[in-house]
């Protein structure tokens, strides 16, 4: 039974002392943290309908699956539904993949700050958020140029978010500036949940106050 123990208590000394995840000291990888984002690896798949409103009566869904660890994504709408490998080249991935990775980034844009290389940042302090005027502090992300099919740039190189932040890291509205233009439509990242390991802001309302792309059914495994 002493063998036993002493076995026991020194497999629990080798997990101790095995060195943890290190990450930059970087603005952007604290809004990745202040999310979950050293918890990721506990997730195997994260399941999600996304949902926009056009206008008054129309309100478009589609509903995807991401196997993170089978690098899988089930993609369905109210016509079809398939399932793919994100591991396809490039120039074989279906269209809905655009769709994968535009909804994505309105759910788990925070993420995208710790696996994304291809940007630069930028930081200015005490800014009034756009819609409530909260005083945050801005970061502005701009995705570098070049071929659309780089990993780390995807389907948008050139574009630019301002994330206006609290004091937790947490946005508390954003601003997309396609091809880093002057102009941009702000909205709100709103009712943050937690699910499992993580946490995902599950509403977006424009700065007439009016809810337009909202996730349900959400499931995090």
């Amino acid at each position: 039974m002493k063998n036993i123990f002493f076995i026991v208590l020194f497999i629990w000394a080798l997990s101790a002392c095995e060195p943890k995840a290190t990450y930059p000291d970087t603005l952007p990888m604290k809004v990745a943290l202040a999310y979950g984002f050293d918890q990721f690896e506990d997730v195997n798949s994260i399941a999600y309908t996304w949902n926009v409103r056009r206008d008054s009566v129309t309100v478009i869904t589609r509903d995807w699956k991401w196997n993170v660890k089978d690098r899988t994504v089930y993609y369905a709408t109210p016509d079809t539904s398939y399932t793919y490998s994100l591991d396809l080249p490039a120039d074989s991935l279906p269209v809905a993949d655009k769709g994968f990775v535009n909804d994505k980034y309105w759910m788990m844009f925070p993420f995208q700050l710790g696996w994304d290389t291809g940007y630069t940042y930028e930081t200015t302090e005490n800014v009034p958020s756009p819609i409530a005027g909260t005083n945050s502090t801005l970061l502005t992300i701009v995705y570098k140029s070049g071929e659309p099919e780089m990993p780390v740039t995807g389907y948008t190189p050139g574009d630019a978010y301002d994330l206006y932040l609290d004091e937790n890291n947490m946005i508390l509205e954003w601003v997309f500036r396609r091809g880093n233009g002057t102009e941009g439509r702000p909205s709100t990242w709103e009712d943050v949940q937690s699910f499992g390991p993580i946490k995902l802001a599950t509403t977006h309302s424009n700065d007439l106050g009016e809810k337009f792309i909202w996730f349900t059914n959400i499931s995090v495994n």
